[in-house]
């Protein structure tokens, strides 16, 4: 197998398989690099460098690793984090297990044919949504970690749902149109003005989607933390590559936040938005 020498294209990491990044159209066929796939590639490079602390620290605790990452899409996450990460760590010694869940059955079958051609002998492919993956019998009982890359809308939802059934260590996510509060926003906000001051803050249909979707991950921070989890927010990559910029990373703890409960339901009451209780409070 080749590996690009990083002398000539210093934005690739030492012992990247050149022919992996060929197969996901991040390398042109001749080798190369251009705008748009180095923004790609930037983008999941600087993901993979807050997850490689987190599959290390797993290792270290047991030389084993199973990883699921949701809304897969063409895996590049999955194949990039195996052959940095797992693939130097093969042996007899060291198990662990991939596992990229997406819905479209075209992506799934060109991930498996992939991961075969490759010798990735320990990445697995399901054609499932995320909901279905909760209760699926071909993933084991206990993930240690989880990640939604842009899941769509409630799939984020449905990926921490699993994280939380699956009893992840780690849970990392960087949500996508969060479209729903939006709609219970502008569904209920003639309403909410004889309720609430608050509702200025959506009042114009822009500031109703930003609110909604702002609103949507604080939820799910707080939802996160009412399980045990040490929640960390920041940045995913520069404004200038995506809109859809915030990272939220989860570290189990065992130590619920006090009183988040309550105020998790304060935020729905006073926002008008109480029928979304059962999504966000479990």
């Amino acid at each position: 197998m080749n590996f690009i020498p990083e002398v000539e294209i210093p934005e690739i990491k030492p012992g990247q398989s050149i022919e992996l990044l060929k197969e996901l159209h991040i390398l042109t066929r001749d080798g190369k690099l251009n705008q748009d796939s180095r923004r790609k590639l930037k983008q999941v490079y600087h993901l993979y460098h807050f997850i490689e602390p987190l599959l290390e620290e797993v290792f270290a605790s047991r030389q084993d690793l199973t990883l699921v990452d949701h809304g897969a899409g063409k895996s590049y996450l999955g194949f990039i984090l195996y052959d940095l990460f797992m693939k130097a760590r093969h042996n007899e010694h060291v198990s662990g297990h991939v596992y990229g869940i997406e819905t479209r059955e075209a992506l799934v079958n060109k991930s498996r044919e992939l991961a075969e051609n490759m010798g990735f002998t320990r990445m697995s492919f399901l054609n499932l949504s995320v909901e279905e993956s909760i209760h699926s019998a071909q993933l084991p009982g206990q993930i240690d970690v989880v990640t939604a890359l842009h899941a769509c809308n409630t799939a984020t939802d449905d990926a921490i749902k699993f994280a939380l059934h699956k009893q992840a260590k780690f849970i990392v996510l960087a949500p996508c149109c969060q479209a729903e509060i939006a709609a219970m926003l502008n569904k209920h906000k003639n309403q909410s003005f004889g309720k609430t001051p608050l509702s200025e803050i959506w009042r114009h249909p822009i500031h109703t989607r930003e609110f909604g979707s702002h609103l949507t991950n604080v939820l799910r921070c707080l939802l996160l933390e009412t399980h045990g989890y040490q929640v960390t927010v920041t940045e995913l990559v520069g404004w200038e590559h995506s809109m859809k910029n915030e990272l939220i990373i989860a570290r189990r703890t065992e130590s619920p936040r006090k009183n988040v409960r309550e105020r998790m339901e304060q935020i729905l009451r006073e926002l008008n938005l109480e029928e979304l209780r059962e999504r966000f409070i479990y």
